[in-house]
């Protein structure tokens, strides 16, 4: 079990520091050039990796159920996930390819996690028993925010520099002397994240039990194609409710992606945080993320994975709609405040807000995450987990694109932030209608 937990632990930096809170603003803010078209271009980026999981994690997930092998399939997934990480380094402002070379590697990158995440999701099961499965899933959840946050915590104070002092949040000079004149610190959360991956993963290898091939490679890819195609078939007619599960979580998927991947970048251009300022940020959502999470498995196993699910989606689109009420300058949209001065970390009263909002959707993201997978646990058949994981995952992806995707076109054609990112409402309340009107708890 120790093994399966820590997987979580290994993979949640690289969605905390690459994906959320220090890559994310240093590519909308510095590395496209502008933060407009920065955020732009960054929903496009994950858009791209959204599509890609989308495609791939069906097949892949289908084709490893009747391969077997199911940590031969996490390891693969493992190496994409490191390389890369480890390629976001060479992502340099200015002349040269640097902004196309950090689109690939995320990509990379993002495909590797998801996949490997579709492996480890799928022994879930056979780990927990039953009468468990929501408690250990939310542990997973919320192990990994930890992880997370103290991947974040040694980024800020070894090696992220504030821009006016030269020195971290530990009063420090930046290890191995990166300059953050050229974002080096931001850039080197990519390959602290692949080493930091490489490092917890041993675990899972180690401990958790693994399953014997039981088809050649040749044959299962014939197979879980045949599979997969019979499954999509089924899930119209025999298995409907898992159909119907998978669509509502395609909207509020798209909408939590796009709310983690423009959370810290839309904080970053509207208030002008730097990156020491959107980490402390992201340390205050990990914490509330992991006590929403330990706390939402245990409510997903007396409530129900459905219920759990959609009261944290109620509070999450309440929680955007009032972020769209604070700028710079304005809380509620008219009530005037005077803008913080830099001399001071959320000094001025919208930074604050924007701070308590931001923990209140770190709060409740937890519980939808592991109470949808331990939903689907419960819904999807025994030996068949891979495969529905992978349907999972394309629930998650398919359209994971839609959400960065007309977020990046919303504020494109407004030149508006807060137009752009109403969007995500959007998404959350069709997800949660549509979860609603599902049977069950």
């Amino acid at each position: 079990m120790i093994g399966w937990v820590l997987f979580d632990w290994a993979a949640q930096p690289f969605f905390t520091l690459v994906t959320t809170f220090i890559y994310a603003p240093y590519f909308v803010v510095y590395l496209a050039g502008d933060p407009v078209r920065g955020q732009t271009i960054w929903g496009y980026t994950v858009a791209a990796a959204g599509l890609v999981v989308a495609l791939a994690g069906p097949l892949c997930g289908a084709i490893a159920d009747r391969h077997g092998a199911r940590k031969y399939w996490v390891a693969g997934a493992s190496v994409l996930l490191v390389a890369g990480c480890a390629a976001l380094w060479l992502a340099v402002p200015g002349p040269g390819h640097g902004l196309w070379l950090g689109i690939g590697a995320f990509i990379l990158a993002t495909a590797g996690a998801e996949l490997a995440t579709i492996f480890t999701n799928a022994m879930l099961p056979d780990i927990a028993g039953q009468g468990r499965v929501g408690r250990l899933s939310g542990l997973g959840w919320a192990v990994g925010y930890v992880g997370g946050l103290l991947a974040l915590a040694a980024m800020l104070a070894l090696f992220i520099a504030d821009g006016d002092s030269g020195r971290t949040l530990a009063g420090l000079k930046p290890l191995f002397g990166l300059d953050e004149a050229r974002f080096e610190g931001a850039r080197f959360s990519g390959p602290f994240s692949a080493l930091w991956y490489i490092v917890f993963v041993m675990p899972l290898f180690a401990f958790v039990p693994g399953r014997s091939r039981a088809m050649k490679l040749g044959a299962a890819i014939g197979s879980g194609a045949s599979a997969l195609k019979a499954t999509l078939g089924v899930l119209v007619t025999r298995r409907g409710e898992i159909g119907r599960f998978l669509v509502a979580r395609m909207f509020y998927a798209d909408g939590l992606a796009a709310l983690f991947a423009f959370g810290g970048a839309y904080a970053a251009a509207v208030f002008g945080w730097q990156a020491s300022e959107v980490g402390l940020f992201g340390i205050v959502l990990i914490i509330a993320a992991a006590l929403g999470a330990w706390a939402g498995g245990h409510c997903d196993d007396l409530l129900g994975s459905r219920r759990t699910v959609l009261i944290s989606i109620a509070i999450l689109i309440a929680a955007v709609l009032a972020i769209l009420s604070v700028d710079r300058n304005h809380l509620l949209f008219v009530v005037e405040t005077e803008p913080a001065g830099r001399d001071g970390l959320f000094a001025s009263w919208p930074e604050r807000a924007y701070l308590g909002l931001g923990s209140v959707i770190g709060l409740v993201s937890g519980p939808v995450q592991s109470a949808s997978r331990s939903l689907l646990v419960r819904l999807a058949p025994a030996g068949e987990m891979a495969e529905y994981f992978g349907l999972y995952a394309f629930s998650g992806k398919a359209t994971v694109f839609a959400g960065p995707l007309l977020v990046g076109a919303a504020t494109a054609l407004s030149g508006d932030l807060r137009l752009g990112f109403s969007v995500i409402a959007a998404f959350l309340a069709v997800g949660g209608v549509l979860l609603w009107r599902l049977p069950g708890r």
